[in-house]
């Protein structure tokens, strides 16, 4: 049989997804009108990228859409709608002295947009120079790359429903997807709801704060925006100094969300259907929820004994007790789950509190989560391996399964987890010498903890590194090269790096 890859069906649907993703762009366009900013630059991309995704549809050669093309489709369409994603930048950007204007800035932005990564080229003072129109786009990036792009057309596209759990299972975060229904279609629905109603919620608790008075400066635009960003642990503002830049009541109205969104959003079906021990006897929550306690009561215990700087207390009269358990419980949710979000600048703290934050960093949220990372999963399966290897040195002839729960992890699941692990934190180690070394090359001396911070930041769709590429910092000041590196780190990462990688391997393209 022929299994040579048939590109054409792959790009053809890509152009589906390239023709809807223009109504994406009509909630900046509203933006854009109501504010009277940048209303041209949203027409005209509305406009292009309807024509881009209609004339690469017309390559269809009418065939089904087989393991290799779907490879192929996701693996492309994540890269392209970041390259169309990029286009409202650069127009916003010519003719001014606008970082955007170079579209490897506009790609990295894009992309860190749509991968939830977070990291950013604007800066401080970047962040407050856009209009509101280009700054909703950001914040829109990311919220159609958290749930992900194809699990929405996987809902509202018959013709992807054949393939759909392939597609999902290559787009999700996390070694397993979880079929709710017997349609994985509405399996794809019933995720998009929760994500949907979590976001809706977050908004309008955000808006609440400020019309009771609780957040001066949290208006609809800027609480549609956060939770935007928040629910696809995005990470970026509309503000130059983050969620530092709103109250504390803002910021532990956020802490919750962030780890909502860094759990299995399947569990949440189980909840809503009443069966509540089904999400408490889940043995990555638990571990999730436990890893996240502890890093907590850690990072707190080093912020309330002086062991880190002073503390922005985000304009409140909160004691010293509160101001680190807030600190610390923000920081360990939004850097866990990769949120990226900051309400103070670590970069500034003592050593041993940058390294449990690294430390968490690699933790990564729950599989079916939009959380990025390694994933708990992973890291429990790791450890229950090397558990059994260390069992079996003593003895030999033991049988002893590997298993989460009462569920028996499969081998061939087992050897796919550790090999992923191991690829991870080989391209990761890899890219940060690459990082290091291309700085140096142009005059930039990054430090150790700045070059492994934005690698790992990178490719863990994190967002924020460490020193002058930390929270309240920009990634501006490195080399195009390294740039473009970054840009396939966090696209790779998104994908969970073999789908990406796969696809550039001669034995994808050979029968």
């Amino acid at each position: 049989m022929n299994t040579v890859v048939d590109w054409r069906k792959s790009v053809a649907l890509t152009g589906t997804v390239v023709k809807f993703l223009s109504v994406a762009m009509l909630v900046p366009l509203v933006v854009a009108l109501v504010y009277g900013e940048d209303a041209g630059v949203f027409g005209v991309s509305i406009v292009g990228t309807v024509l881009l995704g209609l004339a690469v549809e017309r390559l269809d050669p009418g065939t089904e859409l087989r393991e290799r093309e779907a490879l192929l489709f996701v693996a492309l369409t994540w890269f392209v709608v970041a390259v169309v994603g990029a286009v409202p930048y650069v127009l916003a950007g010519m003719g001014t002295e606008s970082t955007l204007a170079n579209p490897v800035n506009a790609l990295f932005e894009s992309m860190s947009g749509f991968s939830t990564t977070g990291a950013t080229v604007m800066g401080q003072i970047g962040v407050g120079h856009h209009s509101h129109a280009i700054m909703m786009w950001r914040q829109v990036t990311q919220w159609l790359g958290g749930m992900g792009i194809i699990v929405l057309m996987v809902a509202i596209l018959p013709e992807l429903a054949v393939n759909g759990a392939q597609l999902i299972s290559e787009e999700a975060p996390g070694p397993t997807l979880e079929k709710l229904t017997p349609r994985i279609s509405e399996t794809a629905r019933i995720l998009w709801q929760a994500y949907f109603a979590f976001t809706v919620l977050l908004a309008v608790l955000l808006y609440g704060l400020h019309l009771a008075g609780y957040a001066p400066n949290m208006d609809l635009y800027n609480s549609v925006a956060h939770a935007f960003s928040t629910l696809p642990t995005g990470g970026f503002s509309t503000k130059p100094a983050s969620i530092a830049a709103f109250s504390a009541a803002v910021q532990w109205v956020v802490i919750p969300f962030m780890v909502v969104a860094g759990t299995n959003f399947a569990l949440f079906w189980y909840l809503f259907d009443g069966e509540v021990r089904t999400v408490f006897e889940d043995t990555e929550f638990r571990a999730y929820a436990g890893a996240t306690a502890v890093f907590t009561a850690v990072l707190f215990g080093l912020l309330f004994s002086g062991a880190a700087p002073a503390l922005a207390n985000g304009g409140t009269t909160e004691g010293a007790f509160a101001n680190a358990l807030r600190q610390a419980a923000f920081q360990v949710g939004s850097l866990m789950n990769s949120t990226g979000y900051a309400t103070s600048d670590f970069a500034q703290w003592e050593v041993h509190s940058q390294l449990v934050l690294l430390l968490v960093m690699f933790v990564g949220g729950s599989a079916g989560s939009t959380g990025g990372g390694i994933k708990v999963v992973r890291w429990l399966i790791v450890l229950k391996t090397l558990r059994r290897e260390l069992f079996h040195a003593s003895h030999p002839d033991a049988v002893r399964p590997v298993r989460l729960g009462d569920v028996v992890v499969d081998e061939e699941a087992i050897r796919g987890v550790v090999g992923f692990t191991l690829l991870y934190l080989l391209v990761f180690g890899f890219a940060a010498v690459f990082i290091a070394l291309d700085a140096t090359r142009v005059g930039i001396a990054l430090t150790p903890m700045e070059a492994v911070g934005a690698s790992l930041a990178a490719i863990g769709n994190i967002g924020p590194a460490f020193g002058r590429l930390g929270p309240f910092g920009s990634y501006l000041m490195l080399p195009d090269t390294t740039k473009v590196v970054m840009i396939l780190l966090m696209w790779a990462g998104r994908l969970e790096i073999i789908t990406v990688l796969v696809v550039f391997t001669r034995s994808f393209w050979q029968r």
